[in-house]
């Protein structure tokens, strides 16, 4: 009943967080940022809308901080931090999260590990009590790593039965080849089964320190007494240097080159197309949501309308920047009948082409950024959402002006700026390309595409193999 009326206020009690300026524009709420004597950073938000508290928690502890051959030991990691402590077994920290009607989960990105929680103000002691615990004095029991290890390995062979779900993974496999970015995030059937307790253990000891941790509260609380809380929470967290885990950009990828993964079962074929992208702090991060909303980010971009609403070829097209630490990938997705392979992708490479050589017109531009303004505030409304935004924030180094300032720099774009990010950042003869198929009847014609064509089965293990001697390691 507690975690029934827990949603219900979620659903029902959203208010906008990020206030009107009175230019027309956001203006982020107030918040103080501080460092505690361990190194932990510290950001905390009064909103004292709803009687809620959301966490997020941010640890440098990413699948780039995974040592070769032992892809998805982040993930591992971070899933197993609430699977028994050194004060609490897997089944009562559960019960006593339920109990409360608490919200707790992990997960990791490409750059880092994320624990996002959410409590009722009455029940933020225990709320802190257990984040405190796992984040401190995770224990990883054998029987809970094995299972959870079977899970995983279970889970990626049936996603493998759904083309899909496991596109992007074999599309950074192939994008990035020997760095890091090239890992998939979960691990694959090989490198799970290569990931010990003993290794998590020490992935843990290494990477989850406080001086590699970032802990954003907002919701309804006092400020002061939160941090006073806060401190006596994490204060038996000892200093520890974190080892220094660095992820240099990736570089374009010159000419074309083609992935074929062989689905002799499919009657559709998924395909990726990109090339490298940029990073999250690029500074030309606005005007590329901008055009990238008309080139493909929403439902009447010119993807989708020319593959999908035109065509019929497919439900979907769309195209998107990953930004990360470091350069994160641009991608081209969609499917279509095995039969019409060669038609679709032809006319993915035409959009592409228009979009170099006509550009964007004024009115396309003037709609997208209605539509960014439109869609962008319900994405900080809730408490979670804001604690979500601030402390990504500061991991990639940004400050409220992310927020303050969206809008100025959305109205300050010009079609020339859109043409220059075009131009720039949206690859168009250097392009590389993920097929996910029956072989046997699309093979010929992806040489048609690239001239180098490299191929492999599903069924195999893994994504993408790169020789030992080229992986890099943190």
């Amino acid at each position: 009943m507690k975690r029934f009326l827990l949603m219900a206020m979620i659903v029902v009690g959203t208010t906008t967080a990020a206030l009107p300026a009175q230019s027309g524009g956001l203006e982020l709420p107030p918040y103080k940022r501080l460092k505690l004597p361990n190194g932990m950073t510290l950001l905390l938000m009064e909103r004292h809308a709803l009687p809620l508290v959301g966490f997020r928690v941010i640890v440098n502890a990413g699948p780039v901080a995974d040592p070769a051959g032992q892809e998805g030991l982040a993930s591992l990691t971070a899933a197993l931090l609430r699977k028994g402590t050194k004060a609490r077994s897997a089944d009562q920290f559960s019960a006593q999260l339920d109990f409360v009607g608490g919200q707790f989960g992990a997960f990791v990105t490409p750059d880092y590990a994320n624990i996002a929680a959410q409590f009722m103000k009455k029940d933020v002691g225990t709320g802190l009590d257990l984040l405190a615990d796992a984040l401190q004095n995770a224990t990883f029991p054998q029987e809970e790593v094995t299972k959870l290890v079977q899970q995983q390995v279970d889970g990626i062979k049936a996603a493998k039965d759904q083309a899909l779900a496991v596109l992007p993974r074999y599309f950074n496999a192939y994008l990035y080849g020997p760095h890091l970015y090239a890992r998939p995030t979960d691990g694959d059937e090989k490198s799970l089964l290569a990931s010990t307790r003993d290794a998590i253990v020490r992935f843990y000891q290494v990477n989850y320190t406080p001086g590699n941790t970032i802990l954003a509260l907002v919701g309804d609380f006092d400020r002061a007494e939160m941090e006073k809380m806060v401190s006596q929470k994490f204060a038996p967290w000892p200093v520890q240097k974190a080892s220094a885990i660095t992820v240099p950009n990736a570089a374009d990828i010159q000419g074309k080159r083609l992935l074929l993964v062989d689905k002799p079962d499919a009657t559709q074929t998924y395909y990726s197309i990109g090339n490298i992208g940029v990073t999250r702090t690029n500074r030309d991060r606005v005007a590329l949501r901008v055009v990238n909303t008309v080139f493909g980010g929403r439902f009447a971009s010119m993807l989708n309308t020319e593959l999908r609403i035109n065509s019929g070829l497919t439900y979907g097209a769309s195209s998107y920047f990953d930004e990360r630490k470091s350069r994160g990938p641009f991608v081209i997705s969609t499917y279509t009948r095995t039969a019409t392979t060669e038609k679709a992708m032809d006319m993915t490479l035409e959009v592409l082409k228009r979009l170099h050589e006509k550009g964007v017109s004024q009115e396309e531009l003037d709609l997208a950024k209605n539509y960014i303004k439109g869609q962008f505030p319900p994405t900080i409304e809730t408490s979670g959402q804001l604690a979500s935004q601030l402390a990504q924030m500061e991991f990639y180094g940004l400050d409220e002006r992310e927020i303050n300032d969206l809008y100025p720099q959305i109205d300050a774009m010009t079609l020339p700026d859109a043409q220059r990010v075009i131009r720039q950042y949206y690859p168009l003869d250097n392009l590389v390309f993920v097929v996910i198929g029956k072989a046997s009847e699309i093979g010929t014609v992806m040489r048609k595409y690239a001239p180098q064509v490299d191929a492999r089965a599903i069924t195999e293990p893994g994504y993408w193999s790169v020789p030992p001697s080229a992986r890099t390691s943190p």
